[in-house]
């Protein structure tokens, strides 16, 4: 594989990513690296933080409504989907490797891993309403 090259916006976007707890999405991210890079493009910001999660520096979360968040905490963690305002949050909970075994007495091959989303209305939104 080739090495691939440094780039200031990919690790600014890195850097933004590793900061944030609340799993922004591209927009999110192009606004705040565009303060520090006004030249960017949507397009580069795009690009990178698929990248960044190709290579297991970033996870991609993809929820119901459409939208992809990202999340710079890459260990193998849960999270929560609000339905009423969307907004993604980690879920602390035991890694439920059961699943994999239970998943993997009816499949013919070898399950390593899994993903889950829980969805429900966050604490914000509970309050308003």
């Amino acid at each position: 594989m080739a090495t691939l090259k440094y780039s200031r916006q990919r690790e600014s976007i890195q850097e933004f990513l590793n900061a944030s707890c609340d799993h922004p999405t591209a927009d999110d991210v192009y606004m705040n690296v565009r303060q520090q890079y006004p030249n960017i493009s949507l397009g580069t910001v795009y690009r990178n933080l698929n990248l960044l999660a190709e290579l297991g520096e970033a996870i991609k979360i993809t929820t119901p409504n459409g939208g992809v968040h990202f999340d710079g905490r890459t260990e193998p963690h849960y999270h929560f989907c609000c339905n009423e305002c969307g907004n993604v949050l980690d879920l602390e909970l035991e890694q439920l490797n059961c699943i994999n075994e239970a998943a993997g007495k009816n499949f013919d091959g070898v399950i390593e891993s899994h993903e889950m989303l829980f969805y429900g209305t966050c604490k914000d939104c509970l309050k308003q309403n």
